[in-house]
C-alpha cells in the first residue's frame, strides 16, 4: 500500500502520466521521453515480463492495473493525468497455446482501470495496439481503414480492447488514442535500456543472440514467398519513433482531441533476409541461417502506412534506417550489464 497519499490543501503538484507496463522494453523507454519533455512519469509494473531496473529515475510501484484500491492510491497521491497502457501480452504462439492468459490479462484486466479512470474523472488515456488487429492483409501498405481481421488470440484482445475503450469513451467522455504499431525494434541510442524479453520472439534480437553466440542459428521460416528474395517483408519502427508518436498523440489530447487511432511503422518494408544481411555488417559476425518451412498465418508482406499521424500529428520517425535500428539494438545488447 501507498503511503501519505494526502497533500495540503490548496498545495501545487505537477501532473504525472502514469506508465502502466513501464518496466517492460516500450514503456522503459516511455519513461526517459517524458521525462526529456519535463513530465513526470509513473510507473505501475507486475514485473512478469519487466525489469525493475529498467525503470530510471522514476517512481516505479510493483502492482497490478487490476487493483481497484492500488490504483485509487496513485491516482490521488501522484495527481495523475493521464494514463499509458504498455501492460499487454505479446507473443503470437503463446497465445494461440494459452488464450486465456491474454483474455484474463489483456482484456479483463483492463476493466477495473478505465472503471477507476472514470471514477477519478482521469479523462485521457493512450493504448498500445498493434498491426495484429489487421490480420493477413489485403493490401499494402496497410492504412487505419483496412478491416479488423485478426487471426489469433493476441490479436483478437488488442481488436477487443479498442472496442471496450471506444464504448467506455462513449458513455463518459474519455479522451483517447489507440497506436497500432507494427514491429518495434531498437533501442535508446543512448544505450540506458533496450529489448529484454523473457522469452524472445522478435526477429532482430534474435538475430543479435546468434550474432553473440548464444544460438546456434537464426530460423527462416519460408524463402519461396512473392518478395525480392523470397523471404517475408516486415516494417520496422525504432522504439524511439514510437514514444515520440505517444508524446505527439497526448499533446493532442491535452488540446482537446478526442477519439484518435493512427498506425506506427516507417512505410517502407525489409525482408528477413535483409535484417540478416544488415546485422552482419554491424556486428561483423557470421549468423548461421538454417531454413523452415513456412508459418501458417505468415503473410508474405507487412507495411504500414503511416500517412495519417504524420499528417495530422506531424510525427516525423528519426530512426527509420534499419542499420540505424540494428546498431542501436547491438549496442544495448553487448554493453548492458545486468545490475548485482
Amino acid at each position: 500500500m501507498l503511503t501519505n497519499i494526502g497533500r495540503r490543501a490548496g498545495e501545487s503538484r505537477h501532473p504525472g502520466i502514469l506508465i502502466i507496463g513501464g518496466a517492460g522494453y516500450i514503456g522503459s523507454h516511455m519513461v526517459l521521453a517524458l521525462q526529456a519533455h519535463g513530465m513526470t512519469p509513473i510507473v505501475l509494473d507486475n514485473l512478469s515480463t519487466g525489469h525493475r531496473d529498467a525503470v530510471i529515475n522514476a517512481e516505479c510501484i510493483i502492482g497490478d492495473m487490476s487493483d481497484k484500491n492500488l490504483l485509487r492510491e496513485i491516482f490521488t497521491k501522484y495527481n495523475i493525468s493521464a494514463v499509458m497502457h504498455f501492460a499487454s501480452f505479446i507473443e503470437v504462439a503463446e497465445s494461440v497455446k494459452n488464450p486465456a492468459k491474454y483474455y484474463h490479462n489483456n482484456v479483463a484486466n483492463l476493466f477495473p482501470l478505465l472503471d477507476v479512470m472514470a471514477e477519478c474523472n482521469i479523462k485521457q488515456f493512450i493504448f498500445s495496439s498493434s498491426a495484429a488487429v489487421y490480420g493477413e492483409p489485403q493490401y499494402n501498405p496497410v492504412n487505419e481503414k483496412h478491416p479488423l481481421a485478426p487471426i489469433n488470440p493476441y490479436g483478437r484482445t488488442k481488436r477487443m480492447v479498442e472496442e471496450i475503450i471506444t464504448d467506455y469513451a462513449a458513455s463518459n467522455g474519455m479522451q483517447y488514442a489507440i497506436l497500432r504499431y507494427f514491429n518495434a525494434a531498437g533501442s535508446d541510442p543512448k544505450g540506458r535500456v533496450g529489448e529484454r524479453h523473457p522469452h524472445e520472439s522478435h526477429l532482430i534480437p534474435l538475430v543479435l543472440a546468434t550474432a553473440r553466440g548464444e544460438r546456434a542459428h537464426i530460423t527462416v521460416y519460408g524463402n519461396d514467398y512473392a518478395t525480392p528474395d523470397g523471404a517475408c517483408v516486415r516494417d520496422y519502427v525504432h522504439v524511439t519513433d514510437l514514444c515520440d508518436a505517444h508524446l505527439l498523440a497526448l499533446q493532442a489530447l491535452q488540446e482537446g482531441k478526442q477519439q484518435l487511432i493512427y498506425n506506427l511503422g516507417n512505410g517502407q518494408g525489409f525482408s528477413v533476409m535483409q535484417v540478416i544481411a544488415a546485422a552482419r555488417s554491424i556486428t561483423g559476425c557470421n549468423i548461421p541461417v538454417n531454413l523452415a518451412e513456412r508459418r501458417a498465418g505468415d503473410p508474405a508482406i507487412l507495411v504500414a502506412d503511416a500517412s495519417l499521424i504524420k499528417q495530422e500529428l506531424n510525427w516525423r520517425p528519426q530512426f527509420g534506417n534499419l542499420h540505424t535500428i540494428i546498431e542501436h539494438a547491438w549496442g544495448f545488447s553487448t554493453n548492458y550489464v545486468i545490475p548485482a
